[in-house]
């Protein structure tokens, strides 16, 4: 009898300070997302000498926000940088779009790179390969479709560019947008997701996502290029994962990466998080035990339970307590990242928010016992370690 006791003990102690390690978590990413988001800089002299920077951005198909989406990279305030647009598919509509754009901005250094090569199964980096290789500068951005650029965030991005620091990427965010779908993407992105990205960045943990990443393509070139990561699904991890083994410094920007797709539905949304999970299992296994017990519904249960074996609380009025001060926390940090005022009111965020909690331990057992990947036309299969293997090439939906 007694081992049984003591270790139920044992998991009511385990449960109660992994709970307190998460309130740590916020705080951190209030505190830092404070200190470190939207800080203003100091306009470079004139006579500065700037570095160039080369932009990839890759591109499969046409939504309604593309053409506002590129031409924001059109309009930066940076003297130095070219634009590389990379479409995998002569027949691909966003060739049109793209010539349209180099037409209205002739001034603008741009080109455009149609074909892919194969250099792995990531079809990203395929897209890519050709104008990688042309690349004119010493500074490369990749930079995906539905993001939308600010005049000043190429800017911002080279001032963190210190001569320690290897990566500078943006932690994702989203646009203001209406409907719920929108509501609830900018909910996630601004509270579960910055938590953990700015927690991490804040103790220097790799959480690169590639969405918009700035890095300094000597690097890159001394692990053999861009090809070489291919052989990954999230090629993102795995670049700054071997900039730091070199004793290089990655680092967020002050300006979030605003994404602006204009395709913004529930359904779409929530396979791109189910496809994130897969990865972040066949990357860290050890998320699988971990990452479930992140979320306010699930830990604020188990920690309920545990107060009342350690302590003799009252459950029921511990766990209400808890997801009362955990909502506030994340509408605190979701402020601080938007910077300004919300594109709903609180009703609107309190169902989003309650609606995002709740699916997040289901969306994450989907990915748990559903392991292949569907990426865009694409299936695949992830071994241990992340290294993909494409299964069912070009399916058609």
């Amino acid at each position: 009898m007694a081992p049984m006791i003591y270790t139920l003990y044992g998991f009511a102690i385990f449960f109660f300070v992994f709970w307190c390690a998460l309130w740590i978590v916020h705080l951190i990413a209030i505190f830092y997302g404070k200190y470190r988001l939207h800080s203003k800089f100091t306009s470079q002299p004139s006579d500065t000498c700037y570095f160039g920077v080369s932009i990839l951005k890759p591109l499969m198909g046409v939504d309604p926000n593309l053409f506002t989406n590129l031409e924001t990279f059109f309009n930066m305030n940076y003297p130095k940088y070219e634009l590389l647009f990379c479409v995998e598919d002569d027949t691909d509509p966003a060739i049109m779009l793209v010539k349209s754009l180099m037409e209205k901005y002739p001034k603008v250094d741009a080109k455009l790179f149609i074909g892919a090569a194969i250099v792995g199964v990531n079809p990203k980096i395929n897209n890519m390969h050709y104008a990688y290789e042309a690349t004119a500068y010493d500074f490369i951005l990749i930079s995906d479709s539905g993001i939308r650029m600010k005049e000043d965030t190429l800017q911002d991005m080279m001032n963190h560019m210190t001569d320690k620091i290897a990566l500078v990427h943006q932690m994702p965010f989203s646009a203001d947008r209406s409907g719920f779908a929108a509501a609830l993407e900018k909910i996630y992105f601004g509270t579960a997701h910055s938590r953990v990205y700015l927690t991490a960045d804040c103790i220097k943990v790799n959480c690169h996502t590639g969405m918009s990443a700035l890095m300094r393509k000597s690097v890159l070139e001394e692990e053999g290029g861009l090809k070489t990561f291919g052989c990954y699904l999230a090629e993102d991890f795995f670049i700054a994962k071997s900039f730091m083994d070199k004793g290089w410094k990655i680092t967020i920007c002050s300006q979030p990466a605003i994404q602006n797709s204009g395709i913004c539905d529930i359904h779409s949304f929530q396979s791109r998080l189910t496809r994130w999970a897969k990865l972040r299992v066949a990357m860290i296994p050890l998320v699988t035990i971990f990452e479930p017990l992140t979320e306010c519904m699930v830990i604020g249960g188990f920690t309920a339970w545990a107060v009342g074996v350690l302590f003799q609380w009252d459950s029921f009025a511990f766990y209400l307590v808890h997801v009362l001060i955990w909502f506030i926390c994340d509408w605190v940090l979701l402020t601080i990242v938007q910077n300004g005022s919300l594109p709903f009111n609180k009703f609107d965020f309190v169902v989003g928010w309650l609606f995002r909690e709740c699916s997040g331990p289901y969306l994450f057992l989907h990915a748990l016992f559903n392991p292949t990947i569907r990426w865009r036309t694409r299936v695949y299969k992830l071994a241990w370690g992340g290294i993909a293997q494409e299964i069912k090439p070009r399916i058609k939906f």
